[in-house]
């Protein structure tokens, strides 16, 4: 019965009847309801749909407009990245939480949450559990900020590249970017994932300082997917002939995301939250609260914009 309805719920967000956000919505529901049907299988499931999504949502992009606007970025992230580690290793010091899930906690409210701790992970050696602490603290602060943003956003009046700016910058996944930027507008889907994306690149450059640091020898795990996006923008660039082809893929790309969503979602548990505790928890969202508010004064002030 479980497994049916969990099947059914996934056709149902693949068909376009219902937004990121409610997909979501619908996965914290069965998450803290029922027992998943499927738990060894999500984390890949969610992160490979993502992937492709994201891949799909490429080729309604012009690859002009990501150079432009990854170049203009490249600041903000390389600060916004380099602050949020080093305070979040003085939050996480001073609540006393475990050095390790620490610095995947701070390395995923830098980057782009679980694709970060993934890739640092093994590299510093975590444990399991605090893996899972991590990813757990990631995953609801995620789930919170895809609800939130569009209200606020549009309670402050931003624009859609103020909104799509702000959403790169202070939303850990990518997912929740791409979630709550769709629900805001077009021209803020094109900003916060280009934006988005250019910051996740800097998963390689975190991963070998953290080897180099450690002296640890460790496979990097390069974020090939980005790679496939700007190829699918370059075809929607320089191809117009298949622009047919095109809109089609990137509708995919979608409804593929609000699958995500529902799977991200899904994922996140009464057990979940059991497993964080209080003080990674408090640490994430202390860090993930500085971030978002620094970030969005910074572009109300026009100090940071596109």
């Amino acid at each position: 019965m479980i497994k049916a309805l969990f099947i059914a719920t996934i056709i149902l967000c693949c068909s376009g009847l219902v937004s990121p956000p409610f997909a979501l919505a619908l996965g914290l529901l069965f998450g803290f309801t029922v027992n998943h049907p499927y738990p060894d299988q999500l984390r890949l499931a969610s992160k490979l749909l993502l992937q492709g999504a994201v891949v799909g949502l490429g080729f309604g992009m012009n690859l002009h407009d990501i150079i432009h606007t990854g170049k203009i970025s490249f600041v903000y992230t390389f600060v916004g990245i380099a602050v949020s580690l080093l305070v979040g290793h003085l939050i996480g010091k001073a609540l006393q939480v475990n050095a390790k899930s620490s610095y995947l906690i701070s390395s995923g409210t830098a980057i782009c949450g679980g694709s970060a701790i993934a890739a640092v992970a093994p590299i510093i050696e975590a444990s399991d559990e605090q893996i899972a602490v991590s990813l757990g603290t990631v995953f609801v602060l995620n789930s919170v900020a895809l609800l939130a943003f569009p209200p606020i956003g549009t309670a402050l009046h931003l624009s859609q590249t103020q909104f799509g700016l702000w959403s790169a910058l202070a939303i850990h996944d990518t997912s929740s970017v791409v979630g709550a930027a769709a629900k805001y507008g077009a021209v803020a889907l094109a900003i916060a994932t280009t934006v988005k994306l250019a910051r996740a690149l800097w998963i390689v450059p975190l991963s070998l300082f953290t080897a180099a640091f450690r002296k640890h020898k460790a496979r990097i795990q390069w974020p090939w997917f980005i790679l496939l996006f700007c190829v699918a923008a370059m075809l929607n660039t320089y191809l117009p002939a298949g622009a047919g082809v095109y809109t089609q893929l990137s509708r995919l790309g979608k409804l593929g995301l609000t699958a995500t969503l529902f799977l991200i979602g899904s994922g996140v548990s009464r057990k979940t939250l059991r497993q964080v505790g209080v003080r990674p928890l408090l640490q994430g969202v202390l860090l993930w609260l500085m971030v978002a508010s620094v970030s969005l004064f910074l572009i109300l002030k026009n100090v940071v914009h596109l």
